[in-house]
């Protein structure tokens, strides 16, 4: 009784292995997020360096957009903040391609993570913080935090 037991499951696991093909992997936890851009009509687009405490320039008026990279996977809330006031955001996802360059996602490409983009809607400088956690193991949590002038 146990030799058929042993060859069906060794049949069903044989048809598992022929479909496995078709499951996606896993996805990658969350390695790293920072603030790449601010921009407003005061300064235009400002890049910001890895490390960058504050925005080199004086931000101001009715329309700040924060952009913040998120390589990885995390969840689908993270929390994004000026001076402890909620703003909210849009996220788009991010692929690689072979020159390694991060850009928008194409039909069939791989995502790599997310850009979102915050709007201040109003608000003139403060503290911009952003955190997120994986949404697997290890499920670690990430932030990055900038202050904009």
């Amino acid at each position: 009784m146990s030799k058929c037991r042993f060859k069906a499951f060794g049949l069903i696991a044989g048809l598992m292995v022929g479909t496995s093909a078709v499951w996606a992997a896993s996805a990658a936890p969350l390695s790293q997020v920072k603030v790449i851009k601010v921009q407003s009509s005061a300064c235009g687009l400002e890049d910001i360096a890895d490390g960058q405490a504050q925005t080199q320039c004086n931000h101001s008026g009715a329309s700040i957009k924060v952009y913040v990279l998120e390589v990885g996977y995390g969840q689908n809330q993270p929390q994004a903040a000026l001076d402890g006031f909620e703003v909210n955001g849009t996220r788009a996802p991010v692929c690689a391609f072979d020159t390694g360059n991060l850009t928008e996602c194409t039909p069939g490409s791989k995502t790599v993570g997310s850009l979102y983009t915050f709007d201040l809607a109003g608000k003139q400088e403060g503290t911009f913080t952003f955190s997120n956690t994986s949404i697997n193991a290890p499920r670690n949590t990430m932030s990055t935090q900038l202050y904009i002038k």
